[in-house]
């Protein structure tokens, strides 16, 4: 079965570590290549393979300024993320409320032993 490209989606672009960090790093403001690649400790090229996978679905916006490339992160374009993961929230809910009540009740029981 084929692959499918990581720039097919916001899903596929990723689901790459690499790509994740650099999400990570760009989350406290916008960086170069050079300076994200410093901070992540990874080659120029690798940092620039992987945002133009990033760009390439819109979750990273380049600004140039003279001879440098200025890299930010595009919240909105990981909305489907966010939607996607949220419809695990009520069952997360649901089972640490139920954590909870166990917990409670353990701590109860062993309050009556002592």
């Amino acid at each position: 079965m084929a692959r499918t490209p990581t720039t097919s989606d916001v899903f596929n672009a990723v689901a790459e570590a690499s790509r994740r960090d650099l999400l990570d790093a760009l989350g406290s403001g916008e960086a170069t290549v050079g300076e994200l690649a410093e901070r992540l400790g990874l080659s120029q090229p690798t940092v620039s393979k992987h945002l133009g996978v990033l760009r390439a679905v819109g979750v990273v916006h380049v600004r140039v300024d003279g001879k440098h490339r200025w890299y930010r992160l595009n919240g909105p374009a990981l909305k489907p993320i966010h939607d996607w993961v949220r419809t695990f929230e009520r069952t997360w809910n649901t089972r640490l409320d139920r954590l909870d009540d166990l917990l409670a009740e353990l701590q109860s029981q062993e309050k009556k032993q002592s």
